[in-house]
């Protein structure tokens, strides 16, 4: 069974809840799936087959900068071939955030599912359990 990290930071609780029915579609699939808000999230990721990190965008279009940056940037340099998924919400812009961080998640040699699931205002309960379902594939 795949041991997988689900690691999210949440202004409004969307973000939370795409990380809750990720969480939901790995389980489904019979991956062993531990959630964590980023302020509480592992240094070490080395224990886990893979990982899913979850940020909405922020001001002009940015991971939110006092908690989840800062985590992220402690992690990122260990993610080199690591299976990594990226997820958020946004109320604004056209995703430009998602793109910047799976480019930065891909220079740092992370194997990433693919360009990240994004959801406008309120998350697709269902697409986000599939994107687990999909990550537990992967």
């Amino acid at each position: 069974m795949s041991k997988i990290a689900v690691i999210y930071w949440s202004g409004t609780g969307n973000t939370e809840s795409m990380a809750q029915s990720i969480a939901g579609g790995l389980k489904e699939s019979g991956a062993q799936a531990e959630i964590f808000d980023a302020a509480n999230a592992p240094a070490d990721l080395s224990g886990y087959e893979k990982v899913a990190f979850g940020c909405p965008s922020m001001g002009v279009e940015v991971l939110e900068e006092s908690v989840f940056e800062p985590y992220f940037s402690s992690v990122e340099k260990n993610l080199n071939g690591k299976k990594v998924a990226l997820f958020g919400s946004y109320g604004w812009g056209d995703g430009q955030w998602m793109r910047d961080w799976a480019q930065r998640a891909k220079a740092g040699g992370a194997n990433l599912l693919d360009e990240g699931l994004i959801q406008q205002e309120a998350p697709n309960e269902e697409q986000c359990k599939s994107y687990g379902k999909k990550l537990a594939q992967f």
